[in-house]
């Protein structure tokens, strides 16, 4: 299974697309737990996922984020603006997985 947060300042303009990237995940028979939360939570949630990705508006983020992941192999990364701003899920699922195997190749 595979596990994907997405993170943004309160967590709420994420959820969308969340639907949109768990329709797209079902629709190609992929078992995956996506979840959004608000940077508030990332500490407590971070080690649960295989990768978190950012929303555009937290993006200032990403180098202290990413520090706190390095030592469990977790990769962090911002969602690219089109993509987050047209809720295109298939999108951002793809690059969520290709995050995921590349942690996989390291």
């Amino acid at each position: 299974m595979y596990k994907i947060m997405l993170c943004c300042s309160a967590g709420m303009s994420t959820s969308m697309l969340v639907r949109k990237m768990q329709d797209e995940a079902a629709q190609r028979g992929l078992e995956a737990d996506i979840a959004a939360f608000s940077a508030t939570e990332f500490d407590e949630r971070f080690s649960g996922y295989d990768v978190v990705l950012l929303g555009p508006q937290v993006k200032y983020m990403q180098e202290t984020l990413a520090a706190k992941t390095a030592s469990a192999g977790i990769p962090v990364a911002t969602i690219n603006m089109m993509d987050y701003g047209t809720m295109r899920g298939d999108k951002v699922l793809d690059y969520a997985l290709q995050l995921i195997a590349q942690k996989g190749v390291a």
